[in-house]
């Protein structure tokens, strides 16, 4: 049986599992539950999508919202995996630094997190998307406190079918409950979970409160960073289960 998520903190010693593919720079919701879980599984077994979260994400500007991408080498009708998929070069990290310091200077905490970020960006040199995305999401994980065992998909065996490889991924982790984001609503076979005796819950991403942001109308969906530049230690008053500094 399956239940949803209602932003009470964890009280269950059931070790929870979540399995996501890697996004660049992802938004608080990500590290919301990424804070939730007891293992967080980076998906990136799966196949490369264009135009999609893996490589790309929103910042605010006084222009409105925009869209930093990290280019990357697609090898036509090949149906590569996100680990298989290679950054191409390196003059992006410069400019995607550039952007965010030209639109976050003026936020309180830019010091701060300039300071946590700028090495990543301008010492950037080549490799695969997936450790690219997996250095950025540890780095702000670091910075909030996230103390959540990160593993790759491929630390573990693979099984056929989509919702059984979860499943099963789930259970050598040593999971009892499976957290998923409620878009997977749409394939996930509930049952599968079942059988396995793993507990499935659906994380809700409803009712996170407004932050001081700057530009303009306020807006959710954006990266992380537009949140840490303008709340800094005080971010994980905006979010669920990430646990303020003591």
């Amino acid at each position: 049986m399956s239940t949803t998520e209602h932003g009470m903190p964890p009280t269950s010693l059931v070790k929870r599992v979540a399995i996501v593919q890697s996004n660049y720079i992802p938004w608080k919701g990500y590290f919301d539950l990424i804070a939730r879980v007891d293992e967080f599984i980076l998906y990136d077994d799966m196949q490369f999508t264009r135009r999609d979260w893996r490589n790309r994400n929103q910042i605010k500007t006084p222009q409105g919202v925009q869209w930093l991408t990290v280019p990357v080498q697609v090898k036509g009708k090949y149906h590569q995996s996100i680990r298989e998929t290679q950054v191409d070069g390196r003059d992006w990290a410069a400019s995607h630094w550039k952007s965010l310091v030209a639109n976050y200077r003026r936020a309180p905490h830019f010091q701060d997190l300039a300071g946590l970020l700028e090495p990543i960006y301008l010492g950037y040199e080549s490799g695969s998307l997936s450790v690219l995305n997996r250095t950025l999401i540890e780095r702000v994980c670091g910075y909030l406190g996230i103390t959540t065992r990160i593993s790759n998909s491929w630390d573990y065996q693979l099984l056929p079918g989509k919702t059984e490889r979860l499943a099963d991924l789930c259970r050598q982790a040593g999971g009892r409950e499976y957290v998923s984001g409620p878009s997977a609503k749409d394939y996930i076979d509930e049952q599968v979970f079942a059988d396995r005796g793993i507990q499935l819950t659906w994380f809700d991403y409803q009712g996170y409160p407004e932050y001081p942001q700057l530009w303009g109308e306020f807006v959710h969906g954006v990266s992380i960073v537009d949140l840490l530049f303008n709340c800094g230690p005080s971010s994980a008053q905006y979010m669920r289960y990430v646990r303020a500094p003591r």
